[in-house]
């Protein structure tokens, strides 16, 4: 190691040992944060905003059915599907260990546990995802969630999550986009294309 790096590393130690005291964090009043007279009508609004689209349907069973009518899916050969109730997938999540076996990965089926109005994200556990990159590597990504399951802002989804604790968890809003190239938004540039939300009136409890 050079007299640079061991310079370096002494300093960054040496930081590490001085205790940092951040400011507390504010009280929330749940009386003034934001809220709507139709959170599903909001989700919508800003999934939509986001570059996603939300559909409304009955039963699992109608997901398979509206995801037909989409070019991308009916000509989808790589499919993986974590929610076989609506939909069967064609290839297995226990075929293989390594997640880059799905770098051909035409699709994911997810199931979400519930939808942010304000932000129009989607909460998705990890203890569901055999692989987490299975909601970034497929070209398409459709998320599964019961229409009951919904909170108006963070705040509130947050309060869901505090005792969380799997290894992975993460909020979902809308497919993959940059604007880094001549400050033009791009969807899909490093990973789905495309995001359908389900959203199901009468969905089992998990």
């Amino acid at each position: 190691m050079s007299s640079t790096s061991s310079a370096k590393r002494a300093i960054l130690d040496r930081i590490k040992t001085q205790p940092v005291q951040g400011p507390p964090l504010p009280d929330v009043d749940p009386n003034v944060v934001i809220k709507f007279d139709d959170p599903i009508a909001k989700f919508q609004e800003m999934l939509g905003a986001v570059g996603g689209q939300a559909h409304m349907v009955q039963t699992l069973g109608d997901v398979h059915s509206t995801l037909q009518t989409l070019e991308e899916f009916a000509d989808a050969k790589q499919i993986v599907s974590l929610v076989p109730d609506a939909v069967q997938g064609t290839v297995s999540t226990e075929a293989a260990s390594d997640p880059l076996a799905y770098s051909n990965l035409d699709w994911s089926i997810v199931a979400g546990e519930f939808m942010v109005a304000e932000n129009g994200a989607i909460w998705v556990n990890g203890n569901t995802l055999p692989h987490r990159v299975l909601l970034f590597i497929a070209q398409y990504l459709a998320i599964v969630v019961p229409r009951k399951q919904i909170v108006a802002n963070m705040h509130q989804a947050y309060e869901r999550i505090e005792d969380f604790g799997a290894r992975f968890g993460i909020f979902v809003s809308g497919p993959s986009k940059t604007a880094d190239i001549e400050q033009s938004l791009v969807l899909g540039a490093h990973g789905c294309r495309k995001l359908q939300v389900f959203i199901v009136d009468d969905m089992p409890s998990a």
